[in-house]
């Protein structure tokens, strides 16, 4: 008889795994009565990049145009959000296959304090949303003189200051 060594954290894994699958099958699976066309939810592609004077968002939004989709900034959080509609909403005779996941989508960052919300700019261009969001302005450095025994020596410090 052999020894098999138990790995509680390989049974995580395991276990983490088929929730994840169970969760996939579920968002992805047919509705009931839905006559074989998949309801899916919509979550556009997005990236973040960053550039020395900006955050770049690029969203896949194929199918919209810049008034379907809305841009809102709200206590230093970015929401994009907005609907596509599905072209298939008169069903006529024959059979239908339906991949391509329409409906409302709704995605949210937070951005760093300090960000200037008159500086972001948004474009649109064939399906690709582009939204630049101009880096704050980095805290300087500046010298602080403290007195030790009545002379005054002056040390580097930022401008949020050290208690020690």
């Amino acid at each position: 008889m052999a020894l098999i060594r138990w790995e509680p954290v390989r049974e995580l894994n395991t276990l983490q795994s088929e929730m994840n699958r169970l969760f996939n099958t579920l968002f992805d699976a047919p509705a009931p009565g839905d006559g074989g066309g998949a309801l899916r939810r919509w979550i556009p592609a997005m990236d973040l990049v960053e550039t020395d004077e900006d955050f770049v968002l690029r969203a896949d939004l194929p199918g919209l145009s810049e008034g379907d989709v809305n841009i809102e900034l709200e206590d230093n959080v970015l929401t994009v959000s907005g609907e596509r509609k599905s072209e298939h909403g008169e069903r006529k005779e024959g059979y239908y296959r339906v991949e391509r996941a329409s409906g409302s989508f709704s995605r949210s960052l937070t951005l760093p304090e300090g960000v200037d919300p008159e500086g972001i700019k948004a474009g649109f261009d064939r399906g690709v949303l582009e939204v630049r969001i101009p880096k704050p302005e980095e805290r300087k450095p500046r010298k602080v003189a403290i007195s030790v025994g009545g002379q005054e020596k002056a040390i580097e410090g930022t401008e949020t200051g050290s208690d020690s």
